[in-house]
């Protein structure tokens, strides 16, 4: 086996992981949503989840742990890419809070603060900002 064959195996795992931990927190509630289905659907096929894998995940999405990353820039950076995803899917309103509200404490926001950094990165991604500002706005969002 190839060291590029273990990067890419980790690399799968970790999206799978990323996945399932997705779905359990859209399943918090005990039902996936047609928005958060749809959502669902687009972010697998962003991660490179096969339609084996995907429907696996779903069955057996409490198998997988939820291992939300421990640094904040990463979070931020996960946090930029999911809800780019919701709003190019345009799930509008209040699902689209909801869903975006389950998958930030999901990362690793706290979930006093969530429905604020919710609102700020739909704002942001609104408006169509980059990263680097995405991440400096929700860093600095409090001053």
């Amino acid at each position: 086996m190839s060291f590029s064959d273990l990067f890419d195996s980790g690399f799968k795992k970790r999206n799978e992981d990323h996945f399932a931990a997705i779905v359990k927190v859209a399943m918090t509630d005990g039902v996936i949503s047609d928005e958060e289905q749809a959502f669902l659907d687009r972010l697998a096929r962003n991660l490179g989840i096969s339609e084996g894998d995907y429907k696996q995940i779903l069955k057996d999405y409490q198998t997988h742990p939820i291992n939300p990353p421990t640094a904040y820039d990463r979070r931020l950076e996960r946090l930029y890419d999911l809800s780019r995803m919701v709003h190019v899917d345009h799930i509008k309103g209040n699902d689209e809070e909801v869903l975006l509200r389950k998958i930030a404490v999901g990362l690793g926001f706290h979930a006093v603060n969530v429905k604020y950094i919710v609102d700020k990165a739909l704002v942001l991604v609104n408006n169509g900002v980059d990263l680097d500002t995405f991440m400096d706005e929700i860093k600095n969002m409090n001053r």
